[in-house]
């Protein structure tokens, strides 16, 4: 019996001796065990060595994840100070005032245009002393022209939206090609104020009311777009108790559009009149052209920094559709992001497999039938790295947990706070998504490049987000522990 029993024991330390002295990315690994798919992957950034993967070439939807490869196309196509211009022009010079014949507003593609643009636009054509405009208000959303819907969210905001998150897509489109509808609360049992928030009034109709009750009553107010034969309405209705007055946004069907009736508002609210209707015509502006007003939008890296930060979709895919722009204006979306994925496919750093470009369609995430792996993000996150003109302005847009916009990442132990920078990637829908992808920074002052996605599958379709993410969570403690 001893004899067997120590035999047994011997065994059993052998086995030991064999298995990995580690177990890697555990909490992922146990998911993945329950039927989600997983891939991760985690590269110390100084010898260039994988420390620890799971499935790290599966290609699953990454969501948000795909902007860091935005983010850094982006940086390769612009240094980090360059700014979009939007111009105001006119073909024929100012004769006392008078414009006779169209105003221009010729667009740069810049996602940081906003009501305040508008405004600045307007005042310097009045400092530059016009008062009339003869003709229309032409709108030329250069460098591309109007961009067909790629998926359902934006092509069903063409009649009616009651967000602001999917705005269809163009090189002019003010406040992420949404209005800005302010909600002010006048006195109890009375209409509250329905208005603009660049303007004082609407340039297009709005229909019902909002009635303002008294303080503590419960707030039952709602806003939404709707379109027909080309015209936007906004429709309102419920209760605002009284307050400060509140602003929402909601997508419009044409934000080049839009962006014209608004401007024409502004310049008629500041002295300005244009006799013309808005018309939306993508045409090169004449080479003798005389500009009456420029605004220079956000820095790049500011626009990168809002975009990974709160993870702006529409500041991605029109930055997306502007480098596709450089060589040639994209019909699509998922034309133009083809340049995303041959990117990344090129800048894939040390020795990837050989799996070619991934399949991505957007460069926001919103496009639920792009692909990536960990091995693509971290090869890219280790591109950038190395890219020493570069990656400050990269790394600029990832965010510490500790000061992360959502709660859900704002726990977890001292490393995963304060030695980690990420961005993330959430879907509900057609399955859940959770992604995370950034630097883990050593107590030895080096750094580590990590990736982790995890998506629902064909026996778990809808991994709880807090069960998601806290894995990926724990696995990065693990990770901060070891280093």
């Amino acid at each position: 019996m001893r004899l067997r029993h120590i035999s047994f024991l011997f065994a059993a330390v052998s086995l030991l001796a064999t298995l990995p002295a580690r177990a890697e990315w555990a909490a992922l690994a146990r998911l993945q065990r329950q039927g989600a798919l997983v891939s991760a992957m985690a590269v110390d950034l100084g010898t260039g060595k994988v420390i620890q993967q799971l499935d790290p070439d599966q290609r699953l939807t990454p969501a948000s994840l795909t902007k860091l490869a935005t983010a850094a196309e982006v940086l390769q196509e612009w240094p980090p100070n360059e700014q979009f211009q939007t111009r105001l022009l006119s073909a024929q010079p100012l004769e006392g005032g008078v414009l006779r014949g169209d105003l221009v507003l010729a667009g740069a593609g810049d996602p940081s245009l906003d009501d305040r643009s508008l405004w600045e636009l307007a005042a310097e054509a009045r400092g530059a002393g016009l008062h009339t405009v003869t003709g229309a208000l032409v709108v030329d959303p250069l460098p591309f022209g109007t961009v067909a819907c790629a998926n359902h969210d934006r092509c069903a905001a063409l009649v009616r939206s009651d967000n602001a998150y999917n705005a269809p897509l163009s090189a002019i489109g003010v406040d992420f090609g949404t209005w800005c509808v302010r909600v002010v609360p006048t006195a109890p049992w009375t209409n509250a104020r329905v208005g603009g928030c660049g303007v004082t009034h609407l340039p297009i109709t709005v229909i019902g009311h909002i009635r303002t009750v008294p303080r503590g009553y419960r707030q039952t107010f709602w806003v939404e777009r709707r379109t027909q034969n080309g015209e936007d309405t906004i429709a309102v209705g419920g209760d605002v108790p009284m307050g400060d007055g509140q602003r929402v946004y909601r997508a419009m069907s044409d934000p080049a559009r839009g962006t014209g009736l608004l401007l024409k508002e502004a310049l008629r609210e500041i002295g300005v009149q244009v006799e013309g209707p808005v018309v939306v015509r993508f045409e090169q502006p004449p080479a003798h052209a005389h500009m009456l007003a420029r605004v220079d939008g956000l820095l790049v890296r500011e626009q990168l920094w809002r975009m990974l930060q709160y993870s702006n979709n529409y500041i991605a895919d029109v930055l997306t559709l502007d480098m596709g722009a450089v060589t040639q204006p994209h019909e699509t979306l998922a034309s133009a992001s083809r340049l995303l994925a041959d990117f990344v496919a090129r800048t894939e750093y040390g020795d990837p497999p050989n799996l070619g470009p991934p399949p991505l369609y957007s460069g926001s995430g919103l496009t639920t039938d792009n692909r990536l792996s960990a091995n693509d993000l971290v090869r890219l996150l280790m591109y950038e790295y190395h890219d020493t003109r570069r990656f400050p302005a990269f790394y600029a847009g990832l965010v510490a947990p500790h000061d992360a916009p959502f709660l859900f990442l704002r726990q977890g132990n001292s490393a995963w706070l304060n030695r980690v920078a990420l961005k993330t990637g959430t879907l509900d829908n057609p399955r859940s998504v959770c992604g995370i992808a950034g630097y883990l920074r050593k107590r030895d002052g080096g750094w580590i490049a990590f990736a982790a996605i995890v998506n629902g599958g064909p026996r778990w379709r809808h991994v709880p987000l807090y069960q998601a993410i806290g894995a990926e969570r724990s696995d990065i403690e693990a990770l901060a522990r070891r280093y």
